[in-house]
């Protein structure tokens, strides 16, 4: 059993650019952007009303303050100003997701704020400080081993281990920069053969080489890579047929 994530919503006004409507006829749990990074009020209504028609988990992907940059350029924010732009963006999602007649089921951070918080203890801190200030105990979906998942923890949060199904990986578990080689997988077929691994338990290799274990409850495919919808439909049957069964953590 295993989770397929995706990030949706990262849209602003006409602009689109995720297939938000044909990735949630495959998902299981959809990264809902929450305005500062991507997403408008309109784009977070929208996403959330068909997430919750086609019975997908919705989840609050939050971001350093960064329209321009796509929340992929890293900032030094101070920690309570961070916890309560996380809040405030939980908050914001919350609201549409209510109206739908679901809730925020857990938070994800994004770019680089997600790997920000692998190794810098007190942005992770912050965030899940922000989680709390935002009135809940909500599932934190991360990188296994991250300060991320040790900060959550110790606030008696619940920690959800991810996997990237598009993405490289350096020995040490963490993911290559976008600016760096092999950062991205664009070949259907080892995006396919890498989400068989994970979801068996099996190893994955990383740039260099280095056979990896990637222990995960979800696995992530970019909304923004190039085909993801088509991806995540093949993902979601090839699994299938091979008895692997894709549900939702939260």
């Amino acid at each position: 059993m295993i989770d397929l994530n995706a990030d949706l919503g990262e849209g602003f006004g006409r602009w689109q650019l995720t297939d938000d409507d044909a990735l949630l006829t495959s998902v299981t749990s959809a990264n809902v952007a929450c305005g500062f990074h991507a997403g408008d009020p309109v784009t977070m209504r929208h996403v959330c009303e068909r997430a919750v028609a086609a019975g997908v988990s919705i989840g609050a992907q939050v971001s350093y303050r960064d329209l321009a940059g796509f929340g992929r350029r890293s900032m030094d924010v101070p920690a309570a100003d961070l916890a309560a732009e996380v809040a405030y963006q939980i908050g914001a999602l919350e609201i549409f997701a209510r109206a739908a007649g679901s809730a925020v089921r857990y938070v994800k951070p994004h770019g680089a704020l997600y790997n920000r918080c692998v190794r810098d203890a007190g942005q992770a801190a912050a965030v899940v400080e922000g989680i709390r200030l935002a009135g809940g105990t909500l599932p934190v979906l991360g990188l296994p081993g991250s300060e991320l998942h040790s900060a959550a923890a110790a606030a008696g949060l619940p920690v959800v281990n991810e996997a990237f199904a598009d993405r490289g990986y350096r020995p040490d578990g963490t993911l290559v920069p976008r600016t760096e080689p092999g950062a991205l997988l664009d070949d259907p077929e080892r995006i396919i053969a890498r989400c068989f691994a994970i979801a068996r338990g099996e190893e994955v290799t990383a740039v260099d080489g280095t056979p990896l274990r990637l222990p995960a409850r979800s696995l992530c495919l970019h909304g923004d890579t190039p085909g993801a919808a088509q991806l995540a439909r093949r993902i979601r049957a090839e699994l299938g047929g091979a008895d692997v069964t894709l549900k939702a953590f939260a």
